[in-house]
């Protein structure tokens, strides 16, 4: 029983996952900072620049799901050490690449290991936290992951303003070593909720290609061969959907969203990640190469988002423990929306003090829907099924982030194409940047009226 565990064991999890969930977001945040930097070293256009980050959440994104389900068959530790392994290794190997292709291929490999990590992290918490402490948790988790986003562009920017970009992935390294001596040594017991029963390898197998074909396709719209690759995704998500239905082991229960309140809460996550992902790389890309300012100062500016979360996180999830969290998620909808919709109107000149404004608006947004969020969809499914239902919020976290930043690509492609962003072409970004920002403030009223259906549905649920 959940309850009966020791609060030893608790900590050693949650420090686990709080490190693992740290050094993620870390690189992430502290590689948008390094992109014009990697850019001008390695001598590749923004086509190519934009493919490092996004190769990563698309790794991330099509194995989430297959490794959910083996984390509730073998164990969500094991599972876990595993993805800290990989990932270590991979920022390793991507710290020595000689060329963009390398960075793309070794930046694959990170996010092959952050999915074995970040499938299982929600899933290790919710094994060994009760229901009525659930919360608090899952907020210091949520405030782990941007305390690494705050430090990543702060950090992040010192190093690769001192000590140049590839220190960036080497300062993985030696905490993950810590990492995986912290697993071995405190964490002795396993946690599985469907021990007895057997994988789908087909359906794991034909939901990884389809994923990956839809996200791929969708970052590529504008040629045919990204067309067909869209659309051959949508079809083979479809046939995974009608393969799962007849299988006795599915990797991924569909019972779940059989529940008004887990669709529409894992919808809200999916809109609030396409809506927020994108802004880093908008931002870093204008602030250094439309404003001229150093990736120090860049950092700086950037890291204001990440510590509004950070500072609330945890309040927002301990609140949200002993009140209602109904008007938690659709307040945190709103607020970053209306940050988006003050990003719309940025200009050559706009007043930092505005961007610093509208950045603070998405991170106190961000922190007030997040940790309620995720609580509520995870409250809505069954104890067997944490991990895949672990899996499925990061699946639609890094699904979201994937299709962000798709969006991000086909809006350069329109205005920009295959060059480097320079003064000669601040007009063409200019407008890339004001209709990246309208399309993304736009996704977020949709995410608002997501949001209240899933208010309305928790006190349908609440009432009967």
């Amino acid at each position: 029983m959940v309850d009966e565990i020791d609060d030893r064991v608790r900590n050693s999890a949650l420090l686990a996952v709080v490190i693992g969930s740290f050094l993620i977001p870390f690189m992430g945040s502290s590689l948008n900072i390094a992109l014009p930097v990697i850019q001008n070293d390695l001598k590749i256009n923004v086509i190519l620049l934009s493919w490092i980050p996004t190769v990563f959440v698309l790794a991330s994104a099509a194995f989430l799901i297959s490794f959910g389900r083996l984390a509730d068959i073998h164990g969500k530790k094991r599972v876990f050490s595993y993805g800290v392994i990989i990932y270590t290794s991979a920022s390793f190997l991507a710290a020595l690449s000689p060329s963009g292709t390398f960075l793309i291929i070794f930046s694959f490999l990170q996010g092959f290991g952050c999915s074995l990590m970040f499938a299982t992290a929600v899933a290790l918490l919710s094994s060994v936290y009760p229901p009525h402490r659930r919360g608090e948790a899952l907020g210091i988790y949520i405030t782990s992951v941007y305390a690494g986003m705050f430090f990543g562009p702060l950090l992040g920017g010192f190093l690769v303003e001192n000590l140049g970009w590839r220190s960036i992935f080497l300062f993985n390294v030696p905490l993950g070593l810590f990492l995986i001596s912290l697993i071995t040594l405190k964490l002795k017991d396993e946690w599985k909720g469907s021990e007895c029963e057997k994988f789908d390898f087909k359906g794991s197998v034909l939901y990884t290609i389809s994923l990956t074909l839809f996200l791929y396709g969708f970052s590529t719209l504008k040629s045919l061969f990204g067309l067909l690759m869209f659309f051959a995704g949508i079809f083979g998500l479809l046939m995974f959907v009608w393969e799962e239905k007849s299988s006795r082991s599915p990797i991924l229960c569909l019972e779940i969203f059989k529940r008004k309140l887990s669709s529409f809460s894992a919808l809200a996550l999916l809109l609030m990640n396409i809506a927020i992902t994108a802004i880093w790389i908008l931002l870093s890309l204008y602030l250094q190469n439309l404003r001229a300012f150093g990736p120090q100062l860049t950092a700086l500016i950037l890291s204001v988002q990440p510590l509004m979360v950070m500072l609330l996180s945890s309040a927002v999830g301990r609140t949200a423990d002993h009140h209602s969290n109904r008007i938690f998620s659709v307040l945190g909808m709103v607020v970053v929306t209306v940050g988006l919709a003050v990003f719309s109107f940025i200009g050559q000149n706009t007043d930092l003090l505005v961007i610093v404004l509208a950045l603070s608006l998405v991170g106190v947004g961000l922190a007030v829907f997040a940790s309620p969020t995720t609580a509520i969809f995870m409250g809505s499914v069954g104890r067997r099924n944490y991990g895949t239902a672990s899996a499925t919020v990061s699946t639609m976290i890094y699904v979201g982030q994937t299709m962000s930043l798709g969006i991000m690509l086909f809006i350069f492609d329109q205005y920009l194409g295959n060059v480097q962003v320079t003064a000669s072409n601040s007009a063409a970004f200019l407008l890339s940047l004001k209709t990246a920002f309208t399309i993304f403030a736009g996704i977020g009223v949709l995410g608002v009226l997501v949001s209240i259906l899933m208010d309305n549905k928790l006190r349908d649920d609440k009432v009967h």
